[in-house]
Protein backbone atom coordinates (compact mmCIF):
# COMPACT_ATOMS: atom_id res chain seq x y z
CA UNK A 1 0.00 0.00 0.00
CA UNK A 2 3.23 2.55 0.20
CA UNK A 3 2.21 3.37 -3.51
CA UNK A 4 -1.05 5.31 -2.55
CA UNK A 5 -0.88 8.76 -2.22
CA UNK A 6 -0.17 10.28 0.81
CA UNK A 7 -3.75 10.91 2.83
CA UNK A 8 -4.92 7.86 1.59
CA UNK A 9 -1.91 6.25 2.78
CA UNK A 10 -2.35 7.44 6.41
CA UNK A 11 -6.32 6.91 5.95
CA UNK A 12 -5.26 3.39 5.43
CA UNK A 13 -2.89 3.26 8.33
CA UNK A 14 -5.35 4.81 10.94
CA UNK A 15 -8.41 2.11 9.78
CA UNK A 16 -5.56 -0.49 9.42
CA UNK A 17 -4.58 -0.17 13.03
CA UNK A 18 -8.33 0.09 14.19
CA UNK A 19 -9.65 -3.67 15.24
CA UNK A 20 -13.49 -3.33 14.40
CA UNK A 21 -12.22 -2.23 10.94
CA UNK A 22 -11.67 -5.57 10.14
CA UNK A 23 -14.83 -6.95 12.08
CA UNK A 24 -16.44 -4.40 9.86
CA UNK A 25 -15.06 -5.71 6.88
CA UNK A 26 -15.22 -9.68 7.26
CA UNK A 27 -18.81 -8.90 7.81
CA UNK A 28 -19.09 -7.04 4.65
CA UNK A 29 -17.52 -9.55 2.67
CA UNK A 30 -19.97 -11.96 3.94
CA UNK A 31 -22.93 -9.97 3.35
CA UNK A 32 -21.22 -9.65 -0.93
CA UNK A 33 -21.14 -13.68 -0.43
CA UNK A 34 -24.85 -13.89 1.00
CA UNK A 35 -26.29 -11.07 -1.37
CA UNK A 36 -24.92 -13.16 -4.38
CA UNK A 37 -25.89 -16.63 -2.80
CA UNK A 38 -29.56 -14.97 -3.06
CA UNK A 39 -29.17 -13.13 -6.64
CA UNK A 40 -28.20 -17.03 -7.85
CA UNK A 41 -31.26 -18.53 -6.05
CA UNK A 42 -29.41 -20.28 -3.39
CA UNK A 43 -27.21 -21.95 -5.43
CA UNK A 44 -24.93 -24.61 -3.69
CA UNK A 45 -22.17 -23.70 -5.61
CA UNK A 46 -22.27 -19.83 -4.97
CA UNK A 47 -21.35 -20.29 -1.27
CA UNK A 48 -21.30 -17.20 0.60
CA UNK A 49 -18.22 -18.22 2.84
CA UNK A 50 -16.10 -19.46 0.10
CA UNK A 51 -16.76 -15.59 -1.57
CA UNK A 52 -16.04 -14.23 1.67
CA UNK A 53 -12.82 -15.81 2.21
CA UNK A 54 -12.12 -15.16 -1.14
CA UNK A 55 -12.45 -11.32 -1.07
CA UNK A 56 -10.54 -11.59 2.35
CA UNK A 57 -7.41 -13.28 1.53
CA UNK A 58 -7.37 -11.17 -1.59
CA UNK A 59 -7.54 -7.77 0.64
CA UNK A 60 -4.71 -8.99 2.85
CA UNK A 61 -3.15 -9.90 -0.10
CA UNK A 62 -3.31 -6.85 -1.81
CA UNK A 63 -2.69 -4.38 1.04
CA UNK A 64 0.02 -6.66 2.71
CA UNK A 65 -2.03 -7.42 5.92
CA UNK A 66 -1.09 -9.85 8.51
CA UNK A 67 -3.11 -12.32 9.45
CA UNK A 68 -2.89 -11.58 13.37
CA UNK A 69 -3.36 -8.11 12.42
CA UNK A 70 -6.93 -8.83 10.65
CA UNK A 71 -7.69 -11.39 13.21
CA UNK A 72 -7.29 -8.59 16.26
CA UNK A 73 -10.82 -7.47 14.60
CA UNK A 74 -12.35 -10.76 13.54
CA UNK A 75 -11.78 -12.92 16.66
CA UNK A 76 -15.09 -10.94 17.53
CA UNK A 77 -16.62 -12.75 14.80
CA UNK A 78 -14.65 -16.22 16.01
CA UNK A 79 -16.16 -16.05 19.69
CA UNK A 80 -19.67 -15.98 18.38
CA UNK A 81 -19.23 -19.53 16.65
CA UNK A 82 -19.62 -20.64 21.11
CA UNK A 83 -22.92 -19.02 21.37
CA UNK A 84 -23.88 -20.39 18.07
CA UNK A 85 -23.25 -23.78 18.48
CA UNK A 86 -24.93 -23.94 21.74
CA UNK A 87 -28.08 -22.43 20.30
CA UNK A 88 -28.23 -25.92 17.98
CA UNK A 89 -30.06 -27.56 21.15
CA UNK A 90 -32.90 -25.07 20.75
CA UNK A 91 -33.56 -27.27 17.41
CA UNK A 92 -32.48 -30.69 19.17
CA UNK A 93 -35.16 -29.98 21.70
CA UNK A 94 -37.96 -29.75 19.28
CA UNK A 95 -37.11 -32.42 17.20
CA UNK A 96 -36.17 -34.98 20.09
CA UNK A 97 -38.58 -37.16 18.99
CA UNK A 98 -37.31 -37.92 15.63
CA UNK A 99 -33.82 -38.29 17.05
CA UNK A 100 -34.43 -41.02 19.55
CA UNK A 101 -36.17 -43.19 16.45
CA UNK A 102 -32.66 -42.86 14.68
CA UNK A 103 -30.10 -43.44 16.72
CA UNK A 104 -28.93 -46.69 16.24
CA UNK A 105 -28.87 -45.46 12.38
CA UNK A 106 -26.32 -42.64 13.50
CA UNK A 107 -24.53 -44.58 15.39
CA UNK A 108 -23.64 -46.71 12.65
CA UNK A 109 -23.60 -43.96 10.25
CA UNK A 110 -21.29 -41.84 12.67
CA UNK A 111 -18.62 -45.06 13.32
CA UNK A 112 -18.17 -45.47 9.46
CA UNK A 113 -18.42 -41.28 8.74
CA UNK A 114 -15.67 -40.67 11.45
CA UNK A 115 -13.48 -43.75 10.10
CA UNK A 116 -13.67 -42.95 6.62
CA UNK A 117 -13.10 -39.07 6.64
CA UNK A 118 -9.97 -39.68 9.12
CA UNK A 119 -8.35 -42.87 7.42
CA UNK A 120 -9.01 -41.73 3.50
CA UNK A 121 -7.57 -38.24 4.32
CA UNK A 122 -4.11 -39.97 5.90
CA UNK A 123 -3.85 -42.50 3.16
CA UNK A 124 -4.49 -40.09 0.83
CA UNK A 125 -1.42 -38.08 2.41
CA UNK A 126 0.48 -40.79 2.48
CA UNK A 127 0.19 -41.74 -1.07
CA UNK A 128 1.11 -38.86 -2.14
CA UNK A 129 4.07 -39.10 -0.42
CA UNK A 130 4.00 -36.32 2.71
CA UNK A 131 5.81 -35.52 5.66
CA UNK A 132 4.30 -37.23 8.88
CA UNK A 133 3.76 -33.56 9.91
CA UNK A 134 0.82 -33.25 7.25
CA UNK A 135 -0.14 -37.13 7.87
CA UNK A 136 -1.04 -35.93 10.75
CA UNK A 137 -2.71 -32.60 10.11
CA UNK A 138 -4.50 -34.01 7.58
CA UNK A 139 -6.39 -36.85 9.84
CA UNK A 140 -9.09 -34.31 11.80
CA UNK A 141 -10.27 -32.20 9.05
CA UNK A 142 -14.15 -33.19 9.20
CA UNK A 143 -14.61 -32.28 13.14
CA UNK A 144 -15.08 -28.84 13.60
CA UNK A 145 -12.42 -26.48 14.27
CA UNK A 146 -11.77 -26.23 17.71
CA UNK A 147 -11.17 -29.98 18.29
CA UNK A 148 -9.23 -30.69 15.14
CA UNK A 149 -6.83 -28.02 15.92
CA UNK A 150 -6.60 -29.71 19.18
CA UNK A 151 -6.17 -33.29 17.54
CA UNK A 152 -3.72 -32.55 15.73
CA UNK A 153 -1.45 -30.81 18.15
CA UNK A 154 -2.04 -34.03 20.65
CA UNK A 155 -0.54 -36.14 17.79
CA UNK A 156 2.20 -34.05 16.60
CA UNK A 157 0.57 -32.27 13.27
CA UNK A 158 0.65 -28.50 12.47
CA UNK A 159 -2.73 -26.95 13.92
CA UNK A 160 -2.58 -24.08 11.77
CA UNK A 161 -2.37 -26.69 8.55
CA UNK A 162 -5.43 -28.96 10.02
CA UNK A 163 -6.95 -25.13 10.36
CA UNK A 164 -6.78 -24.69 6.39
CA UNK A 165 -8.42 -28.52 6.02
CA UNK A 166 -10.99 -27.87 7.95
CA UNK A 167 -12.29 -24.73 6.53
CA UNK A 168 -11.53 -26.03 2.42
CA UNK A 169 -13.42 -29.26 3.68
CA UNK A 170 -15.94 -27.55 5.24
CA UNK A 171 -16.47 -25.18 2.13
CA UNK A 172 -16.32 -28.14 -0.21
CA UNK A 173 -19.08 -30.04 1.83
CA UNK A 174 -21.42 -27.29 1.73
CA UNK A 175 -21.32 -27.18 -1.81
CA UNK A 176 -21.44 -30.29 -2.97
CA UNK A 177 -23.79 -31.79 0.22
CA UNK A 178 -27.17 -31.19 -1.68
CA UNK A 179 -26.34 -32.35 -5.51
CA UNK A 180 -24.97 -35.04 -4.23
CA UNK A 181 -27.67 -36.36 -2.16
CA UNK A 182 -30.53 -35.11 -4.85
CA UNK A 183 -27.98 -37.51 -7.42
CA UNK A 184 -28.08 -40.50 -5.09
CA UNK A 185 -31.78 -40.12 -4.28
CA UNK A 186 -31.33 -39.85 -0.40
CA UNK A 187 -34.83 -38.21 0.40
CA UNK A 188 -34.36 -38.42 4.35
CA UNK A 189 -34.25 -35.24 5.77
CA UNK A 190 -32.58 -36.82 8.78
CA UNK A 191 -30.14 -38.71 6.73
CA UNK A 192 -29.12 -35.71 4.55
CA UNK A 193 -28.64 -33.44 7.42
CA UNK A 194 -26.37 -36.05 9.56
CA UNK A 195 -24.29 -36.89 6.59
CA UNK A 196 -23.56 -33.31 6.11
CA UNK A 197 -22.62 -32.45 9.84
CA UNK A 198 -20.31 -35.67 10.42
CA UNK A 199 -18.51 -34.75 7.01
CA UNK A 200 -18.82 -30.92 6.83
CA UNK A 201 -18.91 -29.77 10.50
CA UNK A 202 -20.40 -26.42 10.80
CA UNK A 203 -20.38 -24.90 7.19
CA UNK A 204 -22.30 -28.06 6.23
CA UNK A 205 -24.08 -27.82 9.28
CA UNK A 206 -25.05 -23.87 7.48
CA UNK A 207 -25.80 -25.61 4.47
CA UNK A 208 -28.65 -27.77 6.07
CA UNK A 209 -30.38 -25.43 8.03
CA UNK A 210 -30.82 -23.43 4.42
CA UNK A 211 -32.51 -26.67 3.32
CA UNK A 212 -34.63 -27.88 5.80
CA UNK A 213 -34.84 -27.46 9.43
CA UNK A 214 -34.65 -31.19 10.68
CA UNK A 215 -31.67 -31.80 8.36
CA UNK A 216 -29.65 -29.11 10.28
CA UNK A 217 -30.90 -30.41 13.41
CA UNK A 218 -29.54 -33.56 12.42
CA UNK A 219 -26.63 -31.86 10.83
CA UNK A 220 -25.76 -30.54 14.51
CA UNK A 221 -25.77 -33.52 15.97
CA UNK A 222 -23.70 -35.19 13.36
CA UNK A 223 -21.12 -32.35 13.68
CA UNK A 224 -21.01 -32.89 17.64
CA UNK A 225 -20.64 -36.17 17.89
CA UNK A 226 -18.32 -36.22 15.21
CA UNK A 227 -15.84 -34.65 16.78
CA UNK A 228 -15.92 -36.56 20.03
CA UNK A 229 -15.64 -39.81 17.78
CA UNK A 230 -12.59 -38.45 15.55
CA UNK A 231 -10.99 -37.76 18.68
CA UNK A 232 -10.95 -41.40 18.77
CA UNK A 233 -10.90 -42.78 15.51
CA UNK A 234 -7.96 -40.84 14.91
CA UNK A 235 -6.16 -41.86 18.04
CA UNK A 236 -6.73 -45.54 16.38
CA UNK A 237 -5.29 -45.20 13.02
CA UNK A 238 -2.33 -42.97 13.91
CA UNK A 239 -0.83 -46.35 15.13
CA UNK A 240 -0.97 -47.53 11.75
CA UNK A 241 0.41 -44.79 9.68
Amino acid sequence: MNGLPGEIHDLWVYLHATPLFWLTVTLLAYLIGLGLHSVARLNPLVNPVAIAVLLLVGLLKITGTDYHDYFSGAQFVHFLLGPATVALAVPLFENIGKVRQALIPMGIALVVGSTVAAGSAMGLAALTGATPEVLLSMAPKSATTPIAMGISESIGGLPELTAVMVILTGVLGAVIVTPLMTLLGIKDMRARGFAAGVAAHGLGTARAFQVDPLAGTFAGIGMGMNGLMTTLVVAVLVGFF
